[in-house]
């Protein structure tokens, strides 16, 4: 009885959303069909909760069922479960309360990856540092779960840790109090020898516009001449911080984005507001097929108001809107309201088969991952502002299509995938006997190099791993990639985040390949004037 009467209330739960909503009305309103389909739903609840052979996992069944019922309707509506929504939440919000660290577990310890800048452990912990103990207990074999329950807590309440050091005999005692955490989205900000600055955009948080306008701002103060934004594998987020970083880079009046749905309040048409000044260098966008939804926004409005040009492969082709809604039981159903129009009225969606969500992600990556095989000639034309060719029909197609992306042999991706951490702990080991390196950074970054007997040590530990059945000459073939490996790595523990990237773009084929592009995102911008 106790059963029939929880899958009662949960059909009512199901039934009232959809009832309450616009949506829900409408079909209500077009009479039997739905009405059918509702009582044959929960005839076939009646007769398994009768018939089936053992007793039913009902929280289970219709978890199962709810996310059944979002994925026939397009591959990004979704059902979001209750345990998931904080972390869903949190990882867009923008902050949270802890000690701010990045981490990973190393030899069964929690080991410090970087300290988040700004955040309580900054200055206190190091890249490197493995903690021993979380006030007086042992933190060895700890689980991710635990260092979550462990390390966060309410803003200014304590934690003692015990920290072993590289380079010190005993454990080194830390109180951390801890406080808001932010989480960025700019990974990384810096300007190139050449006067091109650089942004690498990792999500559209409810930050990130202000992180962009600030980055943007500390990089002109640098003598930046040119902007890269770097959108490559950013799956989108919040559209509204989208709109306001396009808007600081436009004049008044340029229509950034329209929206169309069914509901009258889900078509919109967005546009820059009057300012006095703006933004005016050169842009180029970078992105590729993991570039998604807002970061497509971002490159689309560019691409489209000859702002600036976009450099990479075809982007993933996400055009649809979702809004969420919440579920009595702290779930919570993403549905799709809209869809949306780049300026000149592309809908980049890109086509899919309603229930075949697998194959909708499937199908980017089965060929040429990381170069742009796009076919554009049976794909709508629409035009720029100043009447350019640009493409719909799924997807941001870029102005420059860029090489692929430098690979690496499969025997040295064998040993990142065994331990991706193995170049930071090499690195860590010997920046804790090699302090001098942490003088000057721009000497490091312009002429250090990886000595030989480091390298000697990295391949004896590279071929001592057991069961990877390595080939000490294919491995040796990487013998340039390793060098930015752990000199990037170096870069971390000696000084940061921001440096490590710095590092990164000097191996980093496609983006010395974008830089090359500036005049023509120079030549579109004047014509267009916005420069």
């Amino acid at each position: 009885m106790k059963i029939l009467k929880h899958i009662t209330v949960v059909s009512l739960i199901l039934l009232g959303v959809f009832a309450l909503s616009p949506p829900g009305q409408a079909l209500f309103a077009q009479g039997s069909d739905f009405y059918d389909k509702w009582r044959d739903f929960q005839d076939m609840v009646k007769i398994i909760n009768t018939n089936y052979v053992e007793d039913v996992d009902w929280d289970k069944t219709m978890i199962g069922a709810q996310n059944g019922l979002m994925e026939a309707l397009d591959p990004h509506s979704v059902y979001i479960g209750a345990d998931r929504m904080g972390q869903i939440n949190e990882s867009f919000r923008g902050n949270f309360e802890g000690i701010g660290i990045e981490f990973d577990i190393i030899d069964d310890y929690i080991t410090v990856i970087t300290p988040i800048v700004g955040s309580p452990s900054d200055g206190l912990l190091h890249p490197g540092d493995q903690i021993v103990k979380i006030d007086e207990a042992s933190a060895y074999k700890i689980t991710r779960d635990g260092v979550f329950d462990k390390l966060r807590g309410p803003k200014g309440s304590r934690v003692d840790l015990e920290i072993a050091r590289l380079g010190e005999t005993e454990l080194i005692p830390v109180t951390i109090y801890r406080d808001k955490i932010p989480i960025y989205s700019v990974l990384a900000k810096f300007v190139m020898d050449d006067g091109t600055g650089y942004i690498l955009l990792n999500r559209f948080s409810s930050t990130t516009s202000s992180e962009v306008i600030t980055a943007i701002s500390e990089l002109q103060d640098q003598g930046m001449e040119r902007l890269i934004i770097d959108l490559r594998n950013n799956s989108g987020g919040y559209m509204d911080e989208v709109i306001k970083i396009v808007d600081h880079i436009l004049p008044g009046g340029e229509k950034i984005l329209s929206t169309k749905g069914r509901l009258k309040n889900a078509n919109e048409e967005m546009y820059s507001k009057h300012k006095p000044t703006f933004f005016k260098l050169p842009i180029i966008a970078m992105i590729n097929r993991g570039s998604a939804s807002a970061s497509e926004i971002l490159a689309g409005a560019l691409q489209d108001l000859d702002r600036g040009i976009v450099v990479g492969e075809t982007s993933f082709g996400k055009g649809l809107v979702q809004r969420q809604y919440p579920l009595r039981d702290g779930s919570a159903v993403r549905v799709t309201v809209a869809r949306y129009y780049t300026p000149s009225g592309r809908l980049i969606q890109r086509e899919y088969e309603q229930g075949e969500a697998q194959d909708y992600y499937a199908e980017l990556y089965e060929n040429d991952y990381g170069q742009d095989t796009t076919a554009l000639e049976d794909r709508p034309i629409f035009k720029t502002k100043m009447g350019r060719s640009v493409y719909g029909g799924g997807g941001i197609a870029p102005d420059v299509s860029l090489g692929e992306p430098a690979t690496i042999s499969r025997d040295l991706a064998k040993v990142r995938r065994h331990d991706i951490r193995f170049f930071f702990k090499i690195a860590s080991d010997y920046a804790a006997i090699h302090p001098e390196l942490g003088k000057d950074w721009d000497s490091f970054y312009k002429t250090y190099t990886v000595d030989e007997s480091l390298m000697n040590e990295v391949y004896e530990k590279i071929l001592a791993i057991e069961d990877l059945e390595l080939d000490e000459e294919k491995i040796r073939e990487d013998d340039v990639t390793i060098r930015y490996y752990i000199k990037s790595e170096l870069a971390a523990k000696l000084w940061g985040r921001n440096e490590q990237y710095q590092v990164r773009t000097q191996m980093d084929n496609q983006i010395q390949e974008a830089r090359q592009h500036f005049k023509k995102a120079r030549e579109i911008a004047e014509a267009a004037d916005y420069l």
